[in-house]
């Protein structure tokens, strides 16, 4: 038979997994030629080992015993998607389960157009799953290059295709207004030769950031720590006085961001943290506070 399998690799700590089982149910219900099957990652280690599976939940295709597709992640609309394209797709021979090109070709074209500086990367900014891909976030942060990233492990097809499209076969591949620059080392050349900050877009400067980090919210608090746990004692007590008040106020933690810790302290003539704002004004610290 032609019939489709999807193994979702899941695991009971984690809700998102719950939450993909119900998706998997409605599609069930929708579906009923092809087979929905639950494994528990982490009770079969050797078949998570064997298919790369690294984080949870995790949906493989199969078609004839062979993995035909995969996607990482919880996208409804994604296993959707995949689920209907494959379950529509089996009336063909194995080898001809592919899209039609030019539909593809269109998704790419929207892709790589989805911001003004587009990375395709494995991982993502915050984590990087190979070195090239990290060096790479490394120096669009250094330049203060402002960017969108795009994980190929996410989505095999946008992977595969890609490498055709542009005609790069490796990754990460940075794109600038829907053109490719290039890979890593394209990127290390041009930073050499100064003239990275002139093709990519800028992230706002640090005062437009501060600007708008002040006036988030009517009363913002930078402080060491967040709303849930103080880092310094200061920190502590302005939480107190400003909970006991019974006013909303939004934080943020500066020992997250040290050019907003450094920048402020300029920003505001004021060396110092905690720091309260109301309405993008300084009012002080915690004594000023008290």
């Amino acid at each position: 038979s032609r019939s489709l399998l999807v193994v979702h690799f899941w695991a009971p700590w984690a809700p998102q997994c719950a939450q993909m089982n119900d998706v998997m149910a409605e599609l069930a219900k929708e579906h009923p030629q092809v087979s929905f099957v639950k494994l528990e990652a982490e009770a079969v280690p050797e078949v998570s080992e064997k298919y790369e599976i690294s984080s949870v939940p995790t949906f493989l295709f199969f078609k004839n015993s062979q993995k035909i597709d995969r996607l990482d992640g919880a996208h409804a609309p994604e296993l959707t998607k995949k689920v209907q394209r494959h379950a529509s797709s089996g009336s063909f021979p194995p080898s001809g389960n592919e899209p039609p090109k030019e539909d593809l070709n269109l998704r790419l074209k929207k892709l790589t157009h989805a911001a003004p500086c587009m990375l395709f990367m494995k991982g993502t900014p915050q984590e990087p799953r190979c070195g090239f891909s990290k060096q790479m976030v490394e120096i669009l942060n250094k330049h203060n290059i402002q960017f969108s990233s795009f994980d190929i492990f996410s989505d095999e097809e946008v992977r595969q295709g890609l490498k055709t499209y542009s005609n790069w076969p490796t990754y990460p591949q940075l794109y600038v207004s829907g053109e490719l620059i290039g890979g890593l080392d394209i990127i290390k050349e041009l930073e050499a030769s100064d003239e990275l900050d002139t093709i990519c877009p800028k992230a706002p400067n640090l005062e437009e950031r501060l600007k708008l980090l002040t006036n988030k919210a009517s009363v913002m608090l930078f402080m060491k720590g967040n709303k849930q746990e103080a880092k310094c004692g200061f920190s502590k007590q302005i939480l107190e006085i400003l909970n006991s008040t019974g006013v909303e106020y939004e934080t943020f933690d500066i020992l997250e961001d040290e050019e907003v810790r450094q920048g402020l302290k300029t920003f505001s003539n004021w060396p110092t943290y905690p720091q309260l704002y109301v309405k993008g004004e300084l009012v002080g610290g915690l004594d000023i506070v008290k």
